[in-house]
């Protein structure tokens, strides 16, 4: 069969891989004579802010060169049927199936979330789909959109899996955009990343937060974008200083968002704002929905007030006869668990601090104020350590990346690193001179020689799934 663009993007050279793709497993999987709706959504770089996003903390993010490709197309049958060319030869199936009368009760009425997870996760090694297949269940839930037969996917992504640059929400956000514009619908760029997150949350069962969906759907290439989580307020799209880039390294090390560490960061976050939250109502204040955030606190009145409250380890036993239930929608405290509640809450309050002032150093150093580069680096290294030491979120390969980084530091125009996303592995973001790719080399080398394994580099940007847009393609016999 033959295929058809039916409409241009704005850069076709980023489709050129998913094409071939397209052309190769596409006519196994798609009606011809049909539209087929793509959509590409960028990987990002969690430059500053990471895990703080569900305290509701600002985070300074940033789109990858690299991007999940997702076309669909409706069928008449109740079939939901997906191909991942990521999984080719590979040991998970690069095929998963499901029917769609299987997610709905005898009324015709979708099943709660919970149920439609466990049909959708039954089997490991198709697990995958659900970030696809979810989309559904989600838009129909969510009142935007009835889906009154199956559907077919193809999903093509270099962005690599569990290295902590957000494969899943680029998955999820092309997916949902593909859907959605098939169907001739457009939401805000604010309600569209919230449904996104859902499909994570709720079909998949992954606690994140909003950032990684904002990012993937609302970003630019070659700017950072800035996010008060709180839900999501977008703060702007930020120009890089001439001459700094960003870059990543991947430590090889596999990270899951969905992990035990994660889990048991986010949880002692919230213990700690219902804590502060009974002190609060216990002197007679009366709640805001700005008190339904950590990072709605300064540190200075986090320190001076609420601090001392916060045990330094408690029991989810103790902790629930106590005060009952946190706010999170997404997590549950398992009374057979110790936390960490203090240092847990130490990390948003005062992350949210570091990144205002990370986004005034780039203001600065736009100004022509060099120096502020060197600040901004130590932000960076003082959100690294607290990763580590306030939410048990390190990893040695992670930590010996951003100690590589820091020993060259700004002579080789070097200036800072961190951990990203979800921490206990994945990928370091590095702040550097756009000249510095030798010095990155030499950090990839000594990081092999250390460790055996090869790091990967991500360096470049691209736009987000709303600025690149839908494309549109059809398959004709010849």
């Amino acid at each position: 069969m033959k295929l058809t663009r039916l409409t241009e993007p704005p850069d076709p050279g980023l489709l050129d891989a998913f094409e071939e793709c397209l052309r190769r497993r596409g006519p196994e999987l798609f009606q011809p004579g049909r539209p087929i709706t793509v959509a590409r959504a960028p990987g990002r770089l969690d430059v500053m802010g990471g895990i703080a996003d569900y305290s509701g903390s600002v985070v300074f993010e940033s789109t990858l060169g690299r991007a999940a490709i997702v076309a669909f197309q409706p069928r008449d049958d109740a079939r939901l049927i997906a191909h991942s060319t990521t999984f080719e030869g590979g040991q998970k199936a690069a095929r998963a199936e499901a029917d769609l009368a299987d997610l709905r009760g005898p009324d015709g009425e979708l099943l709660p979330c919970e149920r439609i997870r466990r049909v959708l996760t039954a089997d490991p090694d198709t697990a995958w789909a659900a970030y696809l297949f979810g989309v559904l269940p989600v838009l129909e839930t969510e009142g935007v959109h009835r889906f009154e037969g199956g559907a077919a996917f193809l999903l093509w992504s270099d962005v690599p899996i569990g290295a902590g640059v957000s494969s899943s929400a680029a998955l999820e956000v092309a997916a949902m955009l593909a859907a959605l514009s098939h169907h001739g619908r457009r939401l805000p760029g604010e309600r569209f990343s919230a449904l996104a997150q859902m499909v994570e949350n709720n079909i998949v069962g992954a606690p994140c937060g909003i950032m990684d969906q904002v990012t993937c759907a609302l970003g630019q290439s070659g700017k950072l974008l800035a996010l008060r989580c709180r839900p999501c307020e977008l703060l702007g799209q930020h120009e890089l200083p001439e001459d700094v880039r960003l870059f990543g390294l991947s430590s090889r090390v596999e990270h899951s968002v969905g992990g035990s560490a994660y889990a048991t960061a986010r949880i002692s976050a919230f213990m700690g704002l219902t804590i502060i939250r009974a002190a609060k109502q216990e002197s007679g204040l009366v709640l805001t929905d700005n008190d339904r955030y950590l990072c709605s606190l300064s540190p200075e009145e986090y320190v001076a007030d609420y601090r001392r409250l916060l045990p330094e380890i408690i029991s989810g036993r103790e902790f629930l006869d106590r005060w009952g239930p946190t706010p999170d929608p997404v997590t549950s405290v398992d009374p057979e668990a110790d936390y960490r509640v203090r240092t847990g809450a130490d990390h948003p309050v005062f992350e949210n601090h570091r990144v205002e002032a990370f986004i005034a150093c780039m203001d600065r150093a736009r100004a022509g104020d060099h120096t502020a580069f060197i600040e901004a680096g130590g932000l960076m290294h003082a959100s690294h350590w607290s990763y580590g030491a306030n939410c048990g979120l390190g990893c040695p390969e992670t930590d010996l990346l951003v100690r590589l980084v820091r020993e060259r530091g700004p002579e080789q125009g070097l200036y800072g690193a961190k951990i990203t996303g979800g921490g206990s592995g994945g990928t370091v973001a590095v702040l550097a001179h756009a000249q510095a790719a030798p010095a990155l080399c030499d950090i990839a080398d000594a990081y092999s020689r250390q460790t055996g394994l090869e790091p990967d580099v991500f360096a470049g940007t691209s736009p987000g799934a709303y600025a690149f847009g839908p494309v549109t393609y059809r398959f004709e016999t010849e």
